[in-house]
């Protein structure tokens, strides 16, 4: 991959006070409550550009593409955002928890050099045209890269990470924690040894996009629509897959609206594919200890190398539901690589949702019948409680998708299904953008910003 450091627009501390009040989740995680929350937490906050509340009456001239672009061009005006005053890589650090498991995640941003998929860089999921077309749109609009994409990368020697332990010996750029208690800290790296070290480390690796590849593809379009060279950089964290703050979380489903569902009648119809588990219950307390047993099998067959999923349906008992053999994925996908019929989500999506729900690839592209449930905190008893309550008819758990199973993929030139892969925490919105239509460097800053480099 070929990389380069970059003059960044960052929040400037002097207009907007705390920077950290200013970034955001990525668009595609806001609800509308977080969003009205963004809203509030500083005027400055990137939310109104990357996801700003659409008006009903919104016309092409006046909407929130234009209203994003305003809002860039005022930052600007403001002094609340600002160029770097020398270019520069980035030392990103989270910190956060799963359970009573404290980790730390880094990553450097930088600008990569954009590559059709399979020269250099390789995805891992599918996208939907929708948001495709949504951050097309922005990019028009806005000329401005608010965000970033994840991209993967494998060292073994793990150089960006003594990088940022050097950056981490000076005062950070930025220092948040959110509202999931996830710490964010940036800092700047603009020695020439340190960002010409992380050049030479990177150039020779393949990328994985871990998250964002509706952001990729959009940068591809717009590149080569518009034929701007900025545009062939496209503003990136690279995270190393042997960091040992990198996890992956996995995604439920909850079963909503299908006609005629009968846990009853599935449990029958997939035992010719699935060898079943039952644990059943009476009262709260023996819900609980069930629910538990449910997951501890799920993990004692990932461990085991099995696929098996978890299964609640509101009728006193949770499930698990083991493949018996691989030659049922191999007769539902016969066009699919063994790699990719060994993952636990098309398993999932093709064995059971596909092959017994009715619930084809085109409806789940659609989230027509399922929602997604990201496995965080109170996650799974959230979904007990909503097929409890009628809201959904049945959820089915997943085990995590293991790091080597998402490098197995891609570099088998398949992709995974959409929400195969949670990793947490996300790369925020707002720490550093790429501005493709900037000034010169020279004229950008009538102040420069105070520079919090290493030394």
């Amino acid at each position: 991959m070929e990389i380069k450091p970059f003059c960044a627009l960052r929040f400037n501390r002097e207009v907007v006070g705390d920077p950290g009040t200013c970034i955001s989740p990525p668009y595609d995680v806001i609800d509308e409550v977080s969003q009205q929350e963004l809203y509030k937490a500083n005027p400055y906050n990137i939310i109104r550009a990357d996801k700003g509340i659409i008006y009903p009456d919104d016309c092409p001239s006046h909407n929130v593409y234009t209203r994003a672009a305003d809002f860039l061009r005022q930052a600007i005006s403001d002094k609340a955002l600002v160029y770097e005053p020398e270019e520069a890589l980035y030392g990103y650090v989270q910190d956060f928890h799963i359970g009573r498991t404290s980790f730390q995640r880094s990553g450097i941003i930088a600008l990569g050099r954009l590559q059709a998929f399979g020269q250099g860089i390789r995805p891992h999921e599918k996208t939907l045209e929708g948001p495709k077309a949504d951050r097309l749109k922005l990019t028009r609009a806005t000329a401005v890269q608010l965000g970033q994409i994840f991209m993967l990368y494998e060292d073994p020697e793990k150089t960006a990470e003594r990088i940022i332990r050097q950056a981490m010996k000076n005062d950070s750029a930025l220092d948040y924690t959110d509202t999931q208690q996830v710490r964010h800290r940036l800092y700047v790296i603009c020695q020439p040894d340190q960002t010409k070290a992380f050049v030479r480390a990177i150039a020779s690796k393949q990328g994985i996009i871990a998250d964002g590849h509706h952001r990729y593809e959009t940068a591809l379009n717009y590149w080569a629509e518009t034929g701007n060279p900025e545009a062939q950089w496209q503003m990136m964290t690279f995270v190393n897959m042997h960091n040992e703050g990198l996890v992956i979380q996995p995604t439920h489903r909850l079963i909503v609206g299908l006609s005629d569902f009968s846990v009853r009648h599935l449990l029958k119809n997939i035992s010719s594919d699935f060898d079943v588990q039952k644990f059943s219950f009476v009262d709260k307390a023996q819900k609980t200890q069930a629910q538990i047993l449910m997951l501890d099998q799920m993990k004692l067959s990932s461990a085991e190398d099995k696929t098996s999923f978890g299964l609640y349906a509101a009728d006193g008992a949770f499930y698990v539901l083991t493949l018996r053999s691989s030659q049922a994925m191999t007769n539902q996908a016969p066009q699919m690589s063994p790699t990719g019929r060994r993952l636990d989500v098309n398993v999932l999506h093709l064995l059971i949702l596909e092959k017994y729900l009715q619930i084809s690839e085109a409806k789940l592209a659609a989230q027509a019948h399922i929602r997604y449930i990201n496995d965080l905190g109170q996650a799974v008893e959230k979904s007990v409680e909503q097929v409890d309550d009628g809201s959904g008819q049945a959820v089915f758990f997943v085990n995590p998708t293991r790091m080597s199973q998402v490098r197995d993929a891609a570099e088998a030139g398949e992709k995974m299904p959409q929400k195969s892969t949670f990793f947490y925490p996300k790369i925020f919105s707002g720490l550093t953008m790429h501005d493709m239509q900037a000034e010169p460097k020279e004229t950008r800053n009538s102040k420069p910003m105070k520079q919090e480099c290493t030394k």
